[in-house]
């Protein structure tokens, strides 16, 4: 669900990333190994306190939303945060009132639970004047992976007026901008099989009803005058099942600080049924790995391929794509110079790079928040046949981010990246990757 993102928050108390691109929790994904007891964090600049802001029962945050596809977004948020007897933040609650050029006026009531570092779980819902509405339920358990069996659930109704579409390809022109409305139904488990802290064999099935609908957005030309004979316009049901293997070694879900997180993956999937002649096939990689090359510098580096070996009557938004702010394993994949959904074809490949440095620390609220700087470089690009070199042709896109971070499960972020086409600014919960 697209929902204003907060930069202020960031800024002033290190957790105003509570409104996120899509406004979802950590998703169900690949959960990590039971973490060994964290190491002692290298000292950081002397924590300072906020005075009158800690005095409040909330924390009154203006609303500042910037996205390439979205537009800007301005409102008001208060911000109740819960924390244990560690200072350890166990919920947000986070409702907010806001006015967006393309949709009016809005609200959103949002609640993060963090019960436990093995359980977690969200509930978004939120309307606007104009397209825009949804609701997003999240839920997932056995994160340590100590007991036999890790589940997770998704439960989305979303009604999302801001995607945009250029066509297929890896040189798609920006002239060729159109925007469609999307309304999907979804829903997703997961369930792994654990057979140690490192290991885990994951099933996630996914059933979705996706609306491709014409485009609201004045100035821009809708999906269905360019491009009307694509597949996926109109209503397209879906049925897919995923297979992965997980090796994943990291010390935090949330905020790792060293390890690797590999996976593969293979699936199949239906428009229509669960077999018939209208399966895809996809097949991919996504590897993640965090190292600590000085005291308060963490590298943290990404890279991810996905193939479509077999795309008989694919719908288009099931192609491969990169663009935006947000990786999700066998999905759309970071690009941050450019708008979610900016390149799209069969294939993908991607490559990010981070340095998270932590530059000073806040109390507020009874909990200590860390501020990041972090400059960042992707690399990506997508192609139409397996034997492409996936390193040729990149997009490439440069820029630093302004992370908040809370342990041991929150971070907010504002990233802003140059490429091609100008600069694009993101913000969000959770790192990146």
């Amino acid at each position: 669900m697209r929902a204003p993102a907060i930069v202020w928050a960031l800024l002033l108390a290190g957790i105003g990333a509570t409104a996120t691109a899509n406004d979802a929790a950590p998703g169900p994904g690949a959960p990590p190994p039971a973490p060994d007891p964290l190491p002692a964090q290298p000292a950081a600049p002397a924590a300072q306190s906020f005075g009158w802001l800690s005095s409040l029962p909330f924390i009154p945050i203006p609303e500042i939303g910037v996205d390439p596809n979205s537009g800007t977004t301005l409102g008001i948020l208060p911000v109740w945060l819960h924390n244990n007897s560690d200072g350890q933040i166990t919920r947000i609650i986070a409702p907010d009132a806001f006015y967006n050029p393309y949709f009016g006026y809005g609200a959103h009531v949002r609640v993060f639970e963090y019960p436990s570092q093995d359980e977690i779980w969200s509930l978004v819902a939120g309307i606007e004047q104009k397209v825009q509405r949804g609701v997003d339920g999240e839920f997932e358990t056995g994160l340590l992976r100590e007991q036999r069996w890790s589940l997770g659930a998704s439960l989305i109704y979303d009604r999302n007026g801001t995607p945009r579409f250029y066509g297929v390809g890896n040189q798609s022109p920006a002239i060729a901008e159109t925007d469609y409305t999307e309304q999907q139904e979804l829903v997703q488990w997961q369930i792994g099989l654990n057979f140690n802290r490192t290991w885990q064999l994951q099933y996630s099935p996914l059933i979705r009803s996706v609306d491709v609908l014409p485009g609201t957005l004045a100035g821009i030309a809708s999906l269905q005058t360019r491009f009307a004979h694509i597949l996926g316009v109109g209503t397209t049901n879906e049925i897919r099942q995923r297979i992965s293997l997980i090796y994943d070694t990291r010390d935090s879900l949330f905020i790792p600080t060293r390890g690797l997180m590999l996976v593969e993956y293979g699936g199949i999937a239906s428009r229509q049924g669960v077999f018939n002649d209208s399966l895809y096939t996809e097949a991919g990689f996504d590897g993640r790995g965090y190292w600590r090359v000085l005291p308060n510098t963490i590298l943290a580096a990404h890279m991810a391929l996905r193939y479509l070996p077999d795309t008989h009557e694919l719908p288009f938004w099931a192609l491969s794509g990169i663009g935006g702010g947000e990786s999700a394993i066998g999905g759309e994949q970071i690009l941050r110079g450019f708008g979610a959904g900016r390149f799209y074809d069969r294939d993908s490949f991607t490559t990010n790079i981070e340095m998270r440095n932590r530059v000073a620390s806040f109390n507020t609220f009874s909990t200590q928040v860390d501020l990041e700087i972090t400059p960042f470089v992707d690399l990506a690009r997508v192609f139409a046949r397996p034997s492409t070199i996936p390193l040729t042709q990149l997009h490439t896109v440069g820029g630093i981010g302004f992370r908040g971070v809370t342990r041991p499960s929150v971070v907010g972020r504002v990233d802003i990246g140059y490429g091609s086409e100008g600069l694009a600014v993101f913000t969000g919960l959770n790192y990146p990757f």
